[in-house]
C-alpha cells in the first residue's frame, strides 16, 4: 500500500508538503479562504485524482481494444448540492475522446471511465480509519 505523508510546511498559514514516494508538491488554500495560493486546494487534488484515473483507465481500455484514441482529456469542477435537504458534494465530469470512434465506442468509453478505480472508491461509501501516532 502506498503512503502519501502530508506535513506543514511552515511557510504559509495552510501550506502543506505532500510527498508521494520521490514525488514533492504543495498543497494550500486560495487567498478567498485564508491561504496564500502557493499550490492546489485538498479537493483539487480529488479532482485531479479523478480525473488521472479516469483518463489512464481510458487509455487503458482503449489499447486493449485497438480502439483509435488519439487523446483523452477529463475538466472536472466541483459544488453542493441540495439532496433530500441536505448539502451535497458534487463533481461534474466533462470527458473529451478524439479520436476514430463510433457512437457505441463512445458510450462503452463512459461506461469503462465509470468503473475507475477513484470514481469507485469516491462513488460508494469510503471507511477512513484515523488514530493518533504517539
Amino acid at each position: 500500500m502506498a503512503e502519501i505523508i502530508v506535513r506543514e510546511n511552515g511557510q504559509g498559514r495552510y501550506q502543506q508538503e505532500v510527498i508521494a514516494g520521490e514525488h514533492r508538491m504543495l498543497a494550500d488554500e486560495p487567498v478567498s479562504l485564508g491561504g496564500a495560493d502557493a499550490g492546489p486546494a485538498p479537493f483539487d487534488f480529488l479532482m485531479a485524482g479523478l480525473g488521472a484515473c479516469t483518463a489512464m483507465t481510458l487509455r487503458m481500455y482503449a489499447e486493449r481494444k485497438g480502439l483509435q484514441l488519439r487523446r483523452v482529456s477529463v475538466a472536472l469542477s466541483h459544488d453542493s448540492v441540495p439532496v433530500d435537504g441536505a448539502k451535497r458534494d458534487r463533481f461534474l465530469r466533462h470527458i473529451t475522446l478524439d479520436g476514430d470512434l463510433t457512437g457505441e465506442q463512445r458510450a462503452r468509453m463512459l461506461e469503462i471511465a465509470n468503473k475507475c478505480p477513484v470514481h469507485r472508491a469516491l462513488s460508494h461509501s469510503l471507511m477512513i480509519e484515523s488514530g493518533l501516532v504517539d
